[in-house]
């Protein structure tokens, strides 16, 4: 059955870097339609912690200008959200506490403690306080908060959602891609923007090399809230406070397909490793635990921009920085869309930079 409906653009994924495209598509008055396979927001951006990294000493050279530039627009993109949805969004500015693996690489830009560490977070072990940390000014936000109230947000501006449909291939005509075709129905349109994140390169007609890496992590509360201030980042573990008295524990990273069960064992050592920085945590009680899929690329840089298909565009493969990027990209992805020149160089992020290969047709569920 054909839907009789058109709009000026379709997004397939309703994840984070979806719903913010949207958001921005609608501000320069295009009707949206946004397509996903499940409920809005629940996979990747769900599961994701909500750290914004943006410092030198971990990111990748070719992503630190969309890294600097996403990092600057998050404090006046949460008050819009906030407004436009009437949802809270728990955006901190304490910083983070880096230990790298190498003390002596410690040559990168680092700002001043401003009081002693132990002052600072005083729960830490022993430990800790024997090898000093960079100090980095990050911001952290709750990812579940941003979903809600981008949701809330895109339907206040009048975008339009099918939800359960899961996109089979792009329509393709006159060499042009001129909608989407789903396992109900098809929709069309004047451009299509693949956000599907790491089931992206299963759409067709072009196979982005995208694949799921796997992450697990747990959520713990203390009885108070000011347990722990900063985000603390260490080669095995990180910990990211919650303003309410939830904490993070996380993450893993598998290469392990599109599985999504938790490992006990996992959890268990992730766990353990917390207690090694924060002995404390001992008296935390285990509210949650979940596993999401990010979205990897062969050379860990997104995937940004228009394909070998006029019409058709895309925009995933952003990893572990897809809830730090998404403000910048729902930008730049705007401007490709609608045809204007992007504010940052998308080279580096070509769909072009990978071989072009077709999506095989896929094996009929038994």
């Amino acid at each position: 059955m054909e839907n009789v409906k058109s709009w000026d653009a379709i997004i397939v994924g309703a994840g984070i870097i979806g719903l913010f495209l949207a958001i921005e598509l609608r501000k320069q008055g295009l009707q949206v339609l946004i397509v996903d396979r499940g409920e809005p927001g629940r996979e990747a951006s769900w599961a994701a912690g909500g750290m914004l990294v943006s410092s030198e000493a971990e990111m990748l050279p070719a992503l630190r200008s969309l890294a600097d530039a996403s990092a600057r627009m998050y404090p006046e993109f949460v008050h819009e959200l906030q407004d436009e949805s009437g949802s809270k969004i728990d955006l901190r500015s304490n910083g983070t506490f880096l230990w790298e693996s190498d003390p002596d690489s410690q040559l990168r830009a680092s700002l001043p403690f401003p009081a002693p560490l132990l002052d600072l977070e005083p729960n830490l072990s022993a430990a800790c306080l024997g090898h000093e940390p960079l100090f980095l000014n990050e911001q952290c936000v709750d990812p579940r908060d941003l979903v809600v109230a981008a949701w809330k947000a895109s339907r206040y501006r009048g975008v339009d959602f099918s939800t359960g449909d899961q996109v089979l291939s792009i329509d393709i005509h006159g060499g042009r891609g001129t909608g989407i075709r789903t396992n109900k129905t098809s929709f069309s349109s004047g451009a299509v923007i693949n956000c599907a994140g790491a089931w992206a390169g299963q759409i067709g007609p072009h196979a982005f090399p995208t694949r799921p890496v796997k992450g697990q992590m747990l959520c713990v509360v203390m009885p108070g809230k000011n347990f722990l201030r900063h985000v603390i980042r260490t080669p095995d573990v990180y910990l990211i406070p919650r303003s309410d008295g939830r904490l993070l524990i996380g993450a893993t990273v598998e290469e392990a397909g599109f599985d999504k069960q938790i490992v006990p064992e996992t959890i268990q050592k992730l766990r353990s490793t917390a207690l090694q920085l924060m002995p404390r945590l001992s008296e935390a009680r285990i509210l949650e635990a979940w596993a999401g899929l990010r979205p990897g690329t062969p050379d860990k840089l997104p995937i940004l921009g228009a394909t070998p298909t006029t019409g058709y565009f895309v925009a995933t493969g952003h990893f572990r920085d897809g809830i730090l990027l998404a403000p910048v990209t729902a930008k730049i992805m705007a401007s490709v869309v609608t045809g204007s020149t992007p504010s940052l160089d998308l080279s580096a992020f070509s769909a072009t930079r990978f071989p072009v290969s077709p999506v095989l047709p896929r094996a009929p569920r038994g």
